[in-house]
C-alpha cells in the first residue's frame, strides 16, 4: 500500500522526484569525494601560516588574464591545462608543502588531485580560492612572478 502511494507521488510529481534524485546523487558523490580526498583543505588563514614556513610554494592554476589581475605573492603560475607538462618544474618540491589555488576553488581541486596522483604528499587546496583570500582582506600582487 505504501509503495503504491510512493509510486503515485513520483508519477504525479516527476520534476520534484527527479530533482530529489539528482540532489541525492550529488550529495553522495560529494561525500565520497570528501572521504577519499588525499589532499588537505586550507583556509586563507591556514594558507598564510603555510606560506610563512620555509619551503612552501604556491601554485596559481588560473588562466593568464586572471593571474595578471592579481595573485598571491610568489605564486608560480601554471595553468591547470599545462600542469602535467610542467611537473618537472615542481620535482624538487615533492616533499614540500604546496598550496594550490584558482579563482573559486574548482580548478585547483583538479590540480591537487593530479599532484597527489604524481606523488606529491603535502598538497593543500586553498578553499574558496582567490575570492576567499580577498574576502579575508589578504593582499594580491599584480607583478608577474614565476
Amino acid at each position: 500500500m505504501e509503495i503504491d502511494r510512493t509510486l503515485q507521488f513520483v508519477n504525479n510529481h516527476m520534476m520534484l522526484s527527479s530533482g530529489h534524485f539528482v540532489v541525492t546523487v550529488l550529495l553522495i558523490h560529494d561525500l565520497f569525494d570528501t572521504l577519499t580526498r588525499k589532499y588537505k583543505l586550507a583556509t586563507p588563514a591556514r594558507a598564510v601560516e603555510l606560506l610563512n614556513q620555509d619551503g612552501t610554494i604556491t601554485i596559481d592554476v588560473r588562466e593568464p588574464n586572471e593571474y595578471s589581475k592579481g595573485h598571491i605573492e610568489g605564486a608560480m603560475h601554471i595553468t591547470l591545462g599545462r600542469l602535467k607538462e610542467k611537473l618537472y618544474e615542481l620535482e624538487s618540491f615533492k616533499n614540500s608543502p604546496i598550496v594550490v589555488y584558482c579563482q573559486q576553488g574548482t580548478r585547483s581541486k583538479e590540480a591537487c588531485k593530479q599532484l597527489v596522483k604524481e606523488g606529491y604528499n603535502q598538497v593543500y587546496h586553498l578553499d574558496g580560492g582567490v575570492l576567499a583570500w580577498q574576502d579575508q582582506k589578504l593582499p594580491l600582487v599584480k607583478k608577474n612572478k614565476k
